[in-house]
């Protein structure tokens, strides 16, 4: 499916997402480095150490939205939801995202991206997290993902991502206002999946998906959630299933339409290119 986007402003007026859980130490750190934008949205998913007091504190003005379900998944579809700005900027909350980047971002989509997708791997970009055998899996990683998708990514894995709030259509996440499971669990798509179902989704919806080079610093306080094997799991699991999904969209579309339709449906389906910034100039 390709996107028709209508015309987007010069200036445009951002959101910022920001999902948490028991963050209060690291965004006491980084919400005053935030650039002044249209608006700060802080998704809390029932912290217990005092997280929305203390970005109350520090950034009067944020915008406070408590998570639905549970999952970082969950936590961003809320966040999106509630966004009124142009451009909506996915940021973490544990210090390991630079501030100082987001005008990249923003500049990368008002010069014709739909997407500004954020890679440690393209020149500039690096991280101080990122071990040789992380590294290693995100390499495999992309290589099928790019494969099955006909896509040029050069970091899968990477959360550090800004787009036009039009495109949230094309994306088709979980509504916020589905219940959670009978007996707990979470519904795919609430977890950290969330960052490979839209990376690839970005691609099933043929938008214009432009790399900026990223660097990621170490969390600044606390332990991290993620593991390298299960999350690696995930990961490929996610890539499979959006595959999937992708061929019964695309089966059902052939099977519903004409047979000039079909001819046209077959003509736009054509593997999109990752350019990176460089190549927008």
């Amino acid at each position: 499916m390709i996107v028709r986007t209508p015309l987007r402003p010069a200036n445009p007026t951002i959101s910022i997402i920001v999902p948490t859980r028991n963050e209060a130490k690291n965004l006491e750190v980084i919400l005053p480095q935030l650039p002044d934008v249209h608006e700060v949205i802080l998704v809390d998913g029932n912290s217990v150490d005092g997280t929305v007091e203390a970005a109350r504190r520090v950034l009067p003005g944020i915008k406070i939205v408590q998570q639905t379900r549970t999952g970082k998944g969950n936590a961003l579809a809320c966040g999106f939801e509630a966004a009124t700005g142009d451009i909506i900027v996915m940021f973490d909350a544990d210090g390991s995202a630079d501030p100082a980047e987001i005008p990249a971002f923003v500049e990368t989509l008002v010069r014709g991206a739909d997407v500004a997708k954020g890679s440690r791997f393209r020149r500039g970009g690096g991280s101080e997290d990122l071990t040789l055998f992380r590294s290693g899996g995100n390499l495999g990683l992309n290589l099928i993902c790019n494969i099955l998708l006909g896509t040029k990514y050069s970091d899968l894995c990477y959360g550090y991502n800004a787009f036009w709030r039009d495109v949230l259509p094309a994306i088709d996440l979980l509504d916020s206002s589905l219940p959670a499971p009978v007996g707990g669990g979470m519904l795919w798509g609430d977890g950290f999946e969330i960052e490979t179902i839209l990376t690839c989704r970005f691609a099933q919806a043929e938008l214009r998906v432009v790399e900026v080079p990223s660097f990621e610093k170490n969390r600044i306080h606390g332990e991290s959630n993620l593991n390298a094997i299960s999350d690696g799991i995930r990961v490929l699991k996610t890539i499979f299933d959006e595959k999937r999904r992708d061929n019964s969209a695309y089966a059902a579309a052939t099977a519903s339409a004409s047979a000039p339709e079909r001819e046209l449906i077959g003509a736009v389906t054509a593997p999109i290119r990752i350019q990176s910034d460089r190549e927008l100039a």
